[in-house]
């Protein structure tokens, strides 16, 4: 979704509201995990004092496999997240959006944002015992006497 900008840059205490979502569609392929449902975004975008900060919050669901003991299971995520947005940068440094042309394309910040947030591990719970290293059996569901 791109979003013209020049207004905002331009007019102090002028805002926008954002609400769209990034179909799963355009997930594919993006990730090692299945996004269930749409990212759903919804902020906002506003000039206070000369400067333009953007705020929003992104919903989605990911099938995730667990990395202990495989079991496949669905996990709400939701994340908040906030910037600066300027139309160019003196030096560089990676704490403000860049407009490009006094545009943004949400939908890419969105997905870079939470493609970040994600954790790098996935458990299905926090106390999970994982599979038996000599059997294969499930740790959280059965005992067996392979380690004893």
């Amino acid at each position: 979704m791109i979003i013209d900008l020049k207004q905002l840059f331009d007019i102090t205490g002028e805002s926008m509201d954002l609400d769209c979502s990034i179909e799963k569609e355009e997930l594919s392929g993006i990730y090692d995990c299945t996004f269930v449902s749409p990212v759903s975004v919804k902020g906002r975008i506003f000039n206070r004092a000369d400067v333009v900060h953007l705020d929003y919050s992104v919903d989605f669901t990911l099938m995730i496999t667990c990395d202990r003991c495989l079991r496949e299971l669905e996990r709400d995520y939701h994340f908040d997240f906030s910037h600066i947005v300027v139309q160019e940068l003196n030096s560089d440094n990676d704490d403000y959006i860049v407009a490009d042309g006094e545009s943004i394309d949400l939908s890419e910040i969105a997905v870079t944002d939470l493609l970040l947030q994600l954790p790098t591990k996935y458990l299905c719970k926090e106390d999970c015992k994982g599979l038996c290293m000599v059997c294969g059996c499930d740790l959280n569901e059965s005992e067996c006497d392979c380690l004893r």
